[in-house]
């Protein structure tokens, strides 16, 4: 095991029973949104298809715009990065693997795909296999009630996996700390100073961080040292 793994599998990360419970909770509460508002944004909890979109943007400065690339969607929700990536970079470009808690996320997901070998869906939390980039889009932002310290053990478990998962690097975005008053345990907001710090001396990533894209957000790129720096898009 890497001395970043070994550093990364300490007694922040949530295990077991309580793991299990937080993945529970979460895959219900997005089968839920699917429930009620179908396969579009808000079914995933973003208000619009002009945001989401933009979100896809900052996350896919990780990857080359030029060459063709290995993807983890985590979270991947019904599917709109793999429409996107299909609209922006073309069929034979992204190898994409979309995972998602949500049984019905990933059967939707299926339904919107058919026919094309390059985009897959499995049920999990993460995948044994490797790709070349992992990103994911608002899986950290929803507490659901639990205790901040349960939830901030939650996102160094999901960092960790798509640390593992990645050859080259992951991205994810945050919501921002704000003045803005929220019933507390909703969401999570936090600095960028936090988990880039963690990514850092934990799983010995170079950070790159995206805040002035007009969204009450960041965006967090972690990169290995041989990775592919092109934010074109």
């Amino acid at each position: 095991m890497k001395q970043a793994d070994r550093r990364s599998n300490s007694t922040q990360l949530l295990t077991g029973a309580e793991l299990g419970l937080v993945c529970t909770q979460v895959g219900a509460y997005y089968a839920a949104k699917l429930a009620s508002h179908g396969a579009n944004p808000r079914g995933v909890d973003w208000s619009c298809t002009a945001t989401q979109w933009l979100r896809f943007v900052q996350l896919l400065r990780l990857c080359p715009a030029n060459a063709p690339f290995s993807l983890i969607d985590l979270g991947c929700g019904y599917g709109a990065l793999a429409t996107f990536l299909i609209k922006h970079r073309g069929v034979a470009n992204v190898d994409y693997l979309g995972v998602d808690l949500s049984s019905e996320m990933v059967r939707r997901g299926r339904r919107r795909h058919p026919g094309n070998s390059n985009v897959r869906f499995v049920v999990g939390r993460n995948v044994s296999e490797l790709s070349d980039y992992v990103v994911a889009s608002g899986i950290m932002n929803v507490m659901l009630g639990f205790p901040l310290l349960t939830w901030e053990r939650f996102v160094s478990t999901m960092l960790f996996d798509m640390h593992r998962m990645s050859k080259f690097g992951f991205a994810v975005n945050f919501l921002k700390k704000s003045g803005r008053r929220s019933q507390p345990g909703l969401l999570y907001r936090t600095t960028p100073g936090k988990w880039a710090r963690f990514c850092e001396q934990k799983l010995g990533r170079s950070i790159e961080i995206l805040d002035d894209y007009g969204l009450e957000e960041f965006t967090l790129l972690a990169r290995t040292s041989n990775a592919v720096s092109d934010t074109t898009t």
